[in-house]
């Protein structure tokens, strides 16, 4: 089975959402028979590389006086899968260049431990994602080599990469994030309950052994 995750740095429910499907891959029977492959959808691919407004203060812009109680709830969820989501600090930038370490650490088998680090910083700890020195940082800690972080960084390492990520994603349909993609059936919501996501990974692709996969909204 392929598993394809198309995330953001910058988004919450990604966060939320890998804490919950790493629950469910490890209840599934034949976890090693499932590819999992982060797949990069920059949200602001606008946005530049000096932090604005935190998450919080756009979200207030977006919602108005809702903002406080979908906040909340952001942080309630994050926190029943024991994330601390600080949107007070979190400040949105360009992630393109996190994207394209995420590819590195895909060719040394650690994509997962860098979207990791990269999720965490970002939302828990507010760093600048895309700081060279910050990712030089967060890379060294997912167990990358120095030398071929910096010459990625330094370089168009991976870029096309990264943009192949975002035309695949419009052929599989996929419009938001975290989006699963299962043996390039139609996109579904990462975010589902882990009893959900759990049958979806069946390896049955009809649904049979379990309810109906959940569309995106």
């Amino acid at each position: 089975m392929r598993l394809e995750i198309y995330a953001d740095v910058l988004c919450p429910w990604c966060y939320i959402g890998k804490r919950r499907l790493s629950a469910a891959l490890a209840q599934r029977t034949g976890r090693d028979r499932v590819e999992v492959v982060w797949c990069g959808y920059e949200l602001a691919p606008e946005e530049g590389r000096t932090p604005g407004p935190t998450a919080a203060e756009a979200m207030t812009g977006w919602w108005g006086d809702q903002a406080s109680a979908r906040i909340a709830r952001i942080r309630s969820l994050g926190a029943a899968e024991g994330l601390e989501l600080n949107l007070h600090l979190a400040r949105p930038v360009n992630t393109f260049d996190a994207h394209r370490l995420v590819k590195l650490a895909a060719e040394r088998g650690r994509a997962d431990q860098m979207m990791e680090l990269l999720l965490h910083g970002y939302h828990t700890e507010g760093l600048n994602v895309a700081d060279a020195q910050v990712l030089q940082r967060l890379g060294g800690e997912a167990g990358l080599d120095g030398d071929e972080v910096s010459a990625v960084l330094d370089g168009d390492g991976h870029a096309e990469d990264v943009r192949a990520d975002r035309r695949r994603a419009t052929g599989h349909g996929v419009t938001g994030v975290p989006s699963l993609v299962i043996d390039d059936r139609p996109p579904v919501s990462g975010v589902q309950p882990v009893t959900d996501l759990r049958r979806l990974l069946e390896d049955d692709p009809t649904g049979r052994s379990g309810t109906s996969p959940q569309p995106m909204p």
